[in-house]
């Protein structure tokens, strides 16, 4: 009778991960008698506090929760924007700002000499009356987790999936717990904190885009790493960042923009890569309906360019991300392995022309009927959605076994696709690079990695300027001097 009500285990049996009910988050944090501090919500109610009043003894946790929804009300409190606009990264950080200054003025040390204090905000925009914008916002925390320490920062931006107002409120509040809960017991482990905040939430209910940790526990963390987890995750399409290497809004940078879009793998950046840059944007610049003040180059990595031996190589994507940064570069990488979703995702933001740069083979590609079998209308409807937007393909041209230039007048693809390739080509969709180096067309990113890995010299010519010396520098691809030494004529 020994194991009477103990649990029973079957061979078999896998483990499972326990994940703590809403409430029970709540509570723990409630219970918790050193957590304490405010909370701000504005724009969908007060759900995230709502949980914690409603599971017991939110006394001891909450010192302040409020809602500025009135917009002189907010100013009054948090500042005016410059820009006038309510849910953005700016007003945010400033509501968080403004409650963890209120929160160390106004509780006294010395009476609560083991409180570690946290301000917990959102701002948000819901779906409209007509369902057209389904809503978005930022989401963030501030806390400690000993007194008095520097405060830790978690700041993210979400997009709302779901078509009613309810619904997404009472997501945001599940949301809003998780990240609270994941500030205080998974600080340790940002990509598993990354993870919860979906607890008890579907990836078609929630997208995150942006994320950023910042603070003394979060020192060693590189925030495009974790961006290549939202990615990684599916709890967003794309993510990006500018050349300083932080992590960009992509509503925020693509918004009404002439996109010049560039796929490539990048591994690394070579010559032939830049110069397909320079010669497309120098072309994209003259097209009419194109600014140069309003266009904007994205370099994009897919996730099927990021994976080895089926797992996604993080450190390999950390060299190339380092490398396009040193080079000025957006970068954007996403889990589209169709160029039609790429075009289909920038349309999101902007109307205005686009355009990819690409080579002989990538188009070549592009007219393969395998990558479209998962459409009812195949590749017409891919191709639909790619080519009726207003898009021009800039084709920058390759060399065969004989050295003779393929460009769009003699590339081949399938007999069934050639009257199809014609319609596009010409109509004006696809445009020939002309002014190109020829050298440059004998050089390949899989060769110039195996010449780093193997220690072999010559390389380093194929390269932009600079990107040879960061490779050595950082030993980046593999690359080991002793192996050049030991190549080397003794």
């Amino acid at each position: 009778m020994k194991n009477i009500g103990s649990e029973i285990k079957l061979k078999g049996d896998r483990e499972i991960e326990v994940i703590p009910a809403i409430a029970d988050k709540a509570l723990r944090i409630n219970l918790n008698k050193n957590i304490y501090g405010t909370f701000a919500e504005i724009g969908a109610g007060q759900e995230t506090v709502r949980h914690f009043f409603r599971t017991g003894g939110s006394s001891g946790t909450i010192a302040k929760a409020m809602s500025a929804y009135d917009k002189d009300f907010s100013d009054a409190i948090y500042g005016v924007e410059d820009d006038g606009r309510y849910v953005t990264e700016s007003r945010l950080r400033k509501m968080l700002t403004h409650e963890t200054r209120l929160i160390e003025e106004r509780l006294d040390r010395e009476k609560h000499p083991d409180k570690i204090f946290f301000s917990y905000a959102n701002t948000v925009a819901t779906i409209d009356f007509a369902k057209q914008f389904k809503g978005h916002g930022w989401v963030g925390i501030n806390f400690q987790v000993e007194p008095g320490e520097d405060y830790n920062e978690i700041i993210l931006h979400i997009r709302f999936k779901e078509n009613d107002s309810k619904l997404q409120q009472e997501t945001l509040g599940i949301l809003g717990v998780n990240l609270i809960y994941g500030a205080f017991y998974k600080y340790n482990d940002p990509k598993k904190l990354l993870r919860y905040l979906y607890d008890h939430l579907d990836k078609d209910q929630l997208e995150i885009d942006t994320i950023n940790f910042s603070g003394p526990r979060f020192k060693d963390v590189d925030n495009r790493l974790m961006s290549l987890q939202l990615v990684k995750n599916g709890m967003t399409d794309a993510v990006m960042f500018g050349p300083d290497g932080k992590n960009v809004l992509p509503a925020a940078i693509l918004y009404k923009k002439n996109i010049l879009a560039l796929r490539g793998s990048f591994r690394p950046v070579t010559k032939v890569n830049m110069d397909m840059y320079e010669k497309s944007l120098e072309m994209f610049l003259q097209e009419k309906k194109v600014e140069k003040e309003n266009a904007l180059v994205v370099f994009e990595i897919t996730l099927s360019n990021l994976r080895s031996e089926g797992e996604i190589d993080e450190l390999d994507f950390m060299d190339r991300a380092e490398l396009l940064c040193s080079l000025g570069q957006t970068v954007m990488i996403s889990n589209f392995q169709e160029y039609y979703k790429v075009v289909e995702y920038f349309s999101e933001y902007t109307k205005a022309r686009m355009g990819l740069a690409m080579g002989v083979s990538n188009l070549i590609d592009i007219f393969d009927e395998k990558y479209y079998r998962h459409l009812s209308g195949g590749i017409l409807e891919a191709f639909g959605k790619l080519f009726y937007r207003d898009l021009k393909v800039f084709l920058y041209p390759m060399e065969d076994e004989n050295g003779a230039i393929i460009n769009s007048q003699n590339l081949k693809v399938h007999p069934r696709m050639k009257e199809l390739y014609k319609f596009f080509a010409y109509n004006g969709k696809v445009i020939d690079i002309t002014d190109f180096d020829k050298d440059h067309l004998k050089i390949f990113s899989r060769e110039v990695l195996k010449m780093i890995s193997k220690g072999k010299k010559g390389w380093e010519e194929m390269l932009p300027e600079g990107i040879a010396e960061l490779i050595k520098k950082n030993h980046l691809f593999g690359y080991d001097e002793k192996k050049l030494l030991e190549e080397q004529p003794k």
